[in-house]
């Protein structure tokens, strides 16, 4: 019996006590960037109450962190991999202490919208730097996989779970304190990084080249807005003039990129083939999954009439289902092709969005079943593309792979909210219109049809028979539109899962060898 527990020549080094701490430390700067996004959710109607946004400015309010943190994704990851992954995680931190209490004390619309823009530049900032850490830290792609399963599991969770936290913060103190949550933490953070983290950065990494930056910026930006925008507006002539732009700039940025000594973007991380299917898988996927996630709040305090906690406290079960999803997909993807996994997940969201397309104001735990189920099965797919996409680049680039990951992952998020959002709110206004009493005054059905929210505020405060009837009718209307958001997500999850089995079935289960090749990484994924 060979008792002998050294690693074979060529293999990678195996994780010890360390490095899976430094992991666990790692989770908590993840965890709370997207319960950032996930608290405001539950706050906003006491949010508006008391500063008075414009409906743009609302817009903006919910916007504008994802916005920026779309557009600076990259750049930070570049800036990360040269001056040092951990400083810039400890540098992001306390810019994200100093916006939140920029944002919890914010007097005015604007105010807010600057401070959830500084918000989103500190997520940028510390995402990349905690994904590239991972990658440096779990050298063997079968731990790796493990251990961004556990990273997205904190990602998604803080999606997940932010609503919870929020619903229960704005029940017992103001709006602005869900913006506190996460301050503990990151001092924490700050204070300790050095102690638990080891510093890692790219040594041959050149100068930035400073010309590239705002090539990227006029890329990005506009992309990022036109997507936004499609969302509340439609196709309207913004947006096109807005794609048209990230499109010429776009070309621009890429011809510079490969010409300069030390570019923004690795040009030649773009043709490796696994590489291009994970981005556009992650993109894909968080669309299909935001696009419902994004609304099933709204539909259980509108239509289904839930309190905030209540609603909340719904809302634990299918955050409970991703964790289960990210933990499990490695565990599988060591025993089927990373294809298969991503298409069995498929399977199991359908039945979900199906469940969700047929709430029709049923109980609030019929909702929370299907999401359940949606999220269950479309978790393989953040988890496979976000390990894909690390692992095909070089140690040294890790930086720039996991912020070009992480700005399809944004991408997605904003893309499913607009056009699912879009599919929702033609649908709504439509239906509004057409089930509206006859005998109310145009212009109140008219301002109820341009916002689901809104349009509940104004039909509860219509009196008499009347009124009564208008609120039956916005609900229902509104149910209609979250059905149809519901199918709209469906068709993109089978577009997933079409995609992955043409683009990635050439790839093995994580921990496969083939014969001879011994625990080495390059021979795993080879056919």
């Amino acid at each position: 019996m060979n008792t002998n527990t050294t690693p074979p020549a060529g293999a990678p080094p195996r994780a010890g006590a360390r490095e899976w701490i430094a992991l666990t430390f790692l989770l908590l700067p993840t965890f709370m960037m997207t319960v950032d996004l996930g608290v405001l959710c539950l706050a906003l109607p006491a949010l508006a109450a008391d500063l008075g946004p414009t409906s743009g400015e609302l817009l903006w309010i919910n916007d504008s962190y994802g916005l920026v943190a779309a557009s600076l994704l990259v750049l930070a990851g570049g800036i990360g991999d040269r001056i040092g992954r951990r400083r810039m995680l400890i540098i992001g931190s306390g810019a994200f202490v100093v916006a939140s209490l920029l944002a919890a004390f914010s007097t005015t619309p604007l105010t807010l919208i600057a401070a959830r823009a500084f918000l989103g530049l500190t997520g940028a900032a510390v995402l990349p730097s905690t994904l590239a850490l991972i990658s440096t830290l779990f050298a063997d792609p079968r731990r790796r996989a493990t251990a961004i399963a556990f990273w997205v599991t904190a990602l998604s969770s803080g999606i997940a779970v932010g609503p919870v936290i929020g619903g229960a913060m704005v029940a017992h103190f103001w709006w602005g304190s869900v913006f506190l949550v996460g301050v503990p933490v990151m001092l924490l953070v700050m204070s300790t990084a050095r102690l638990v983290l080891p510093e890692v950065r790219d040594p041959s990494a050149r100068p930035l080249d400073m010309m590239s930056v705002p090539l990227f910026l006029a890329t990005l930006v506009p992309l990022v807005y036109a997507i936004k925008r499609l969302g509340s507006h439609g196709p309207d002539v913004p947006v096109i003039v807005a794609l048209l732009a990230a499109v010429v700039m776009g070309v621009l940025f890429t011809r510079r990129q490969a010409r300069v000594p030390g570019p923004l973007l690795e040009v030649s991380l773009l043709r490796d083939r696994t590489f291009r299917a994970a981005l556009l898988l992650l993109f894909l996927g968080l669309a299909a999954m935001n696009g419902v996630q994004y609304l099933a709040p709204q539909y259980l305090r509108l239509v289904m009439d839930v309190p905030p906690l209540t609603a909340g406290l719904w809302l634990v079960p299918p955050a409970l289902a991703l964790i289960l999803g990210s933990q499990a997909t490695p565990v599988l993807a060591r025993r089927l092709r990373p294809a298969l996994v991503i298409v069995a997940g498929v399977a199991i969201a359908l039945p979900g969005f199906a469940v969700l397309a047929g709430a029709d104001g049923r109980e609030a735990w019929w909702l929370s079943a299907g999401l359940s189920l949606v999220v269950l099965g479309l978790a393989p797919i953040t988890v496979l593309g976000t390990d894909l996409a690390v692992g095909a680049a070089a140690p040294e680039r890790a930086g720039a792979a996991s912020a070009l990951g992480q700005t399809a992952y944004e991408l997605g998020l904003a893309f499913g909210i607009a056009t699912i959002g879009t599919v929702a709110a033609s649908i709504y206004r439509n239906e509004v219109i057409a089930r509206a009493p006859s005998d109310l005054p145009a212009p109140l059905v008219e301002s109820a049809a341009d916002g689901m929210g809104g349009g509940v505020a104004l039909a509860e405060g219509t009196s008499g028979p009347a009124g009564e009837a208008f609120v039956s009718a916005v609900r229902a209307a509104f149910d209609t539109a979250f059905a149809a958001a519901a199918w709209t997500s469906a068709g993109l999850a089978v577009l997933v899962g079409v995609w992955s089995l043409m683009s990635l079935w050439h790839l093995r289960p994580l921990g496969w060898e083939p014969e001879g090749a011994g625990t080495s990484p390059e021979a795993a994924e080879k056919i």
